[in-house]
């Protein structure tokens, strides 16, 4: 295959030439690659690159993906047919002293740059915890960051996003201008009908003190230490993160035995309102029978980084699902949340999966009108992690049997952790959903930008046993 294409600061790679596999896939995080086949890979050196790759896909007839970090856990941004502009190299960071705005661009390392970059100026931002993720896919999906339960979604401190349209024609949007794209670009995922090349994005004063809880306990305790977690974590301060992980936890003889670890990570203002902000945690009924108790011990934000990325081995295998968690709070409906996740928790067939719950309590309240438009007050996420294919069939019938148990307190689905070639849920308002698609029929016409990547087109934005009901 030969083209007419123009000149680029990156390069375009087709599939005769000998590092096709390398540049179609090199960059996915998931160890577990697609066999899917773009038509052309544009590693774009410049923001002129994506304007004249947009161009070059109208005049080829192609439909374009996007790739900033790679984190996608499906490999969203690798399709059959089409052009994948790959951001790589889309980097660049700068810092309004006065607005205290920070500007950069998608493939930025949330956690790995971003952050460091702000600390060393005193400010920070509440990126994804895994430190290698790209903030481009993170914000357009709305952005589960540190402290979300204080600080909200990732996605609200976005106040300007620079567009690529369907056209090639490059704009600023905001709210005041190019409103709908501004809206679109929180939360609407792999289907905004643009490529975003720079986030604006406000910062907060960085935290005074970081202060770390954790409890491990055994697993045979879940449902006791759930059931008391998810009275509590209604009591605790909103400047605390709250998450309970079942992780394979270092053991004093040297091995590795998994547990359900209770964390709470304060940031404070200081020592002491970083300390006094966790002592909810030592009301936990079963704290004596604890393996061991972290009380409020000083930490950093890189001893979090350094933590995530041992759990999240780049290139290792990955299937994993998700679930927005609700239920009545009343004895019987928490007796019943807690019940719907426990396999995730006390089951996971591989020896350095995990799970995750995460509370968003107190969060029944109104977002800002954006795309992102579904959560509850708790998150749920499991994840397999393996290195032989061959365990792929076993992994992947545990994580539809233990989210098949826990439907009957299933609201819907992060986009983020999410695999719709798998399962279809629920993931944003009927009425957002609806405006999203106006605006995707306005600005996107002809279809120049891949949709999302599921089974089903026309049962998206709908929990699939739904469906399913009303079709009997």
């Amino acid at each position: 295959m030969t083209l007419d294409a123009p000149a680029f600061d990156g390069r375009l790679v087709l599939p005769a030439d000998p590092d096709w596999d390398e540049v179609r896939v090199g960059r996915v995080f998931n160890g577990r690659r697609p066999d899917r086949q773009p038509d052309a890979v544009l590693i774009a050196g410049s923001v002129d690159d994506v304007v004249a790759g947009v161009r070059l896909a109208k005049e080829q007839g192609w439909t374009v993906a996007v790739r900033s970090g790679g984190h996608s856990w499906a490999a969203w941004s690798v399709r059959d047919g089409g052009l994948l502009l790959d951001l790589g190299a889309l980097t660049d960071i700068s810092y309004d002293e006065q607005t205290h705005i920070v500007s950069a661009g998608p493939a930025t390392k949330g956690g790995d740059v971003l952050s460091p970059y702000l600390e060393e100026r005193g400010r920070f931002f509440n990126g994804g915890h895994c430190p290698s993720v790209g903030i481009g896919g993170f914000l357009l999906q709305g952005g589960q960051g540190w402290n979300q339960r204080g600080w909200g979604w990732a996605a609200e401190s976005v106040v300007a996003v620079d567009v690529v349209t369907a056209d090639g024609e490059l704009m600023r949007a905001d709210a005041e201008q190019n409103s709908d794209l501004y809206w679109a670009a929180r939360g609407a995922g792999p289907t905004f009908p643009g490529i975003v090349v720079r986030f604006h994005l406000k910062t907060r004063p960085k935290f005074g003190w970081l202060a770390h809880t954790v409890h491990g306990y055994e697993l045979e305790d879940f449902t006791e230490v759930m059931t008391w977690m998810y009275e509590a974590h209604h009591r605790v301060p909103d400047n605390v993160e709250i998450v309970c992980v079942s992780n394979p936890t270092p053991m004093p003889d040297g091995t590795e035995k998994r547990l359900l670890l209770v964390t709470g990570l304060a940031f404070g203002d200081d020592e002491e309102h970083a300390r006094a902000s966790l002592a909810e945690f030592n009301s936990s009924p079963v704290i004596d029978r604890a393996v061991f108790v972290q009380d409020a011990a000083e930490s950093t934000l890189a001893e979090h980084r350094a933590q995530q990325e041992l759990q999240n081995p780049e290139h290792w295998q990955y299937i994993c699902d998700n679930a927005w968690i609700d239920g009545e709070n009343t004895p019987e409906g928490v007796a019943a949340m807690v019940e719907g996740i426990r396999p995730l928790f006390t089951t996971n067939p591989t020896d350095k999966g995990f799970a995750i719950w995460m509370s968003n309590a107190p969060m029944r309240r109104d977002l800002p009108d954006m795309a992102f438009s579904l959560q509850t007050e708790a998150y749920v996420a499991a994840y397999t992690v393996y290195e032989d294919p061959a365990e792929f069939a076993r992994n992947r019938a545990w994580v539809d049997e233990v989210f098949t148990h826990a439907q009957p307190v299933t609201a819907g689905q992060y986009l983020g952790d999410s695999d719709m070639t798998n399962r279809q849920l629920k993931f944003m308002a009927p009425e957002n959903w609806a405006k999203l698609q106006q605006i995707i029929a306005d600005r996107d016409p002809d279809g120049r930008f891949h949709r999302y990547l599921a089974a089903d087109h026309d049962a998206l934005n709908v929990n699939h046993w739904e469906r399913e009901g009303a079709a009997v």
